[in-house]
């Protein structure tokens, strides 16, 4: 299975639909929450140019975006061959 990455502030709605589908769908991934900011959220702007908002989430270190990305990517069907790689 894929190695999953999200990362994630408290009390973000759009970090916790993006979890929800991943648990739905039974994929354990990394969550790093960047609600302080720190060396974290500079890693993750550094990961991902000009993706300043989270979630930000990173399949096998490819980055598919936030959390609309990763519901169409589903819709479409290409999130379960990402994870399934």
């Amino acid at each position: 299975m894929a190695t999953v990455e999200i990362y994630t502030k408290m009390g973000c709605p759009y970090c916790a639909r993006a979890k929800a589908l991943l648990d739905s769908k039974g994929v354990s991934y990394e969550e790093t929450d960047i609600t302080m900011g720190g060396p974290k959220r500079k890693e993750m702007l550094e990961r991902a140019p000009g993706h300043s908002t989270v979630p930000s989430i990173f399949i096998d270190g490819k980055h598919v975006g936030g959390s609309d990305d990763l519901a169409a990517l589903d819709a479409d069907g290409g999130l379960d061959a990402l994870l399934a790689a």
